[in-house]
């Protein structure tokens, strides 16, 4: 007998609506799974016990009252601790924010509750978002499923170590320069950053605003499609959600790459690709192809210079997005005596990690007086070109593809002391998020040593039916059936 928690969320509601199992079903699932795997993943900040069986009960209330709230109702999901959730602890992984309970839910989350999704709990991230293999938790460090002495990625690895081992059907995480897609594909599973605007930013704590974005992770492309339905469109609370209809995200699932213009981008396949993430991402190009897709090289000049702008432009935002944080209204409070000066000094101290400050100092460096035209006024410029090269590679192809990380994932620990060679780390995901575009990651196959490899789609904005649609096709080329070592071997079967 399949185990309730490897289902699919497709599966999982065709089932509660069949009567075959019931939402308090699913949880329960996900909580043995969790019982077993959280010993050695540490995927899961917070689980909501009851709140989470609160939410199944009355999800299997409305089901027996004859009413359908949507394709989530009954479904258990977790939620990276960046979101905030009324009354349930919200931390961002750092200990200046450690007890803290939001008095209101954000707008994904408010979303999802309306719909009957069961919030199973808040997952670990890298602290403030800022990472790429959930290390830099003040809480400990999230470890990857398919082997626990790699890195699962960043800064979303605990949501997506969560769905790859079983212990959510689904997740939500932020993506900034990655922190979706790059640990989707180190986990093996679909992680997917919409384009900018298009889910709301209300709730999620800022990293830089101009970059994040919230966005699903599930095991399949056409659950990823379900979470996205259930939270896109338009928010009044958020001055930079847009104001329009939110596209037909699912119409093309079925159809096919025939006629489809596919351009590969010359400067992700080259220096700096592990040579089995290259052959991999190759071999499903040539799929590609031989499914009908026109397949061309594509050249993005400005990529070459994508990973340093951006490492400019988001310590800019987040030096002025954390100087809220300062031990006066809530959060962390330090027991230094002296001035208020002291206090706001001390707690900031105290309560941020070593990489919070490091980013804080460099983006304030960046723009300081005498400093902003020759950093962050020449980052953005660069991010000015950067869109520019997708905008003019977009009349020529429909979509653009690379390998989603340059390596598979690597041990922990590992690069903890070479900062620079953890930001490299996100050198093919960037991109996209200063162009502010939509892009997938969906898993298509493992490296000589048993770990995913990654291949991420990239559409124009609002280009989301057609990046769904090429993501499809690739998961079916791929037919990427392996499970999460740690889901397969230390979990009991019934």
């Amino acid at each position: 007998m399949t185990d309730l928690a490897d289902l699919t969320i497709l599966e999982a509601g065709a089932g509660l609506r069949a009567g075959d199992f019931t939402a308090r079903d699913l949880f329960d699932a996900v909580q043995r799974r969790a019982a077993v795997t959280e010993a050695h993943l540490h995927a899961y900040l917070t689980i909501d016990h009851d709140g989470a069986r609160a939410a199944a009960d009355a999800a299997d209330a409305a089901f027996a009252a004859g009413t359908d709230l949507g394709p989530l109702q009954g479904i258990p999901l977790a939620l990276k601790d960046n979101m905030v959730t009324e009354g349930l602890d919200t931390t961002a992984s750092s200990k200046i924010l450690a007890g803290w309970k939001p008095p209101y839910d954000g707008t994904v989350v408010a979303r999802l509750r309306a719909g009957g999704a069961v919030i199973t709990g808040k997952t670990n991230l890298d602290e403030f978002a800022m990472g790429s293999s959930t290390e830099n938790s003040a809480f400990g460090t999230t470890r990857n499923p398919w082997n626990t002495d790699r890195v699962p990625g960043g800064s979303s690895g605990g949501s997506a170590a969560a769905v790859a081992v079983g212990s959510a059907f689904g997740a939500f995480g932020s993506d900034t320069g990655g922190s979706i897609r790059q640990p989707a594909a180190l986990t093996g599973v679909v992680g997917m950053k919409p384009t900018y605007g298009l889910v709301s930013r209300y709730g999620l704590i800022a990293f830089a605003s101009s970059l994040d974005q919230i966005g699903p992770f599930a095991r399949t492309v056409a659950d990823a499609v379900v979470l996205l339905e259930s939270v896109a469109g338009w928010d009044r609370m958020d001055a930079t959600s847009i104001d329009g209809p939110v596209p037909d995200l699912g119409g093309s699932l079925e159809a096919g790459v025939e006629g489809l213009r596919i351009g590969v981008v010359n400067e992700l396949m080259g220096d700096g690709i592990d040579p089995e993430v290259r052959s991999a991402t190759t071999s499903m190009i040539d799929s590609l192809e031989s499914a009908g897709a026109k397949v061309t090289e594509i050249s993005l000049p400005s990529s070459e210079f994508a990973l340093s702008a951006y490492y400019l432009i988001a310590p800019a935002e987040c030096s002025a997005n954390l100087a809220r944080f300062d031990g006066v209204r809530y959060g962390h409070r330090s027991s230094v005596e002296g001035t208020t000066e002291d206090m706001m000094s001390h707690s900031r101290a105290e309560g941020f990690g070593p990489e919070v400050i490091r980013r804080i100092l460099l983006g304030t460096y960046a723009l300081s007086a005498g400093y902003y035209d020759a950093f962050y006024g020449q980052a953005q410029k660069v991010r000015t070109l950067v869109r520019n090269d997708f905008a003019e590679a977009y009349e020529r192809v429909d979509v653009l593809v690379s390998p989603t990380s340059p390596t598979t994932a690597f041990p922990v620990g590992s690069r903890a002391a070479d900062p620079i060679a953890m930001y490299y780390s996100d050198v093919c995901t960037i991109p996209s998020n200063l162009s502010g575009d939509p892009s997938i990651s969906v898993p298509v196959g493992l490296d000589a040593a048993g770990l995913p490899i990654g291949f991420q789609v990239m559409a124009p904005s609002l280009g989301e039916e057609r990046l769904f649609q090429v993501a499809a096709e690739v998961e079916r080329l791929a037919d990427f059936t392996a499970r999460a070592t740690l889901a397969t071997s230390e979990v009991p079967r019934t």
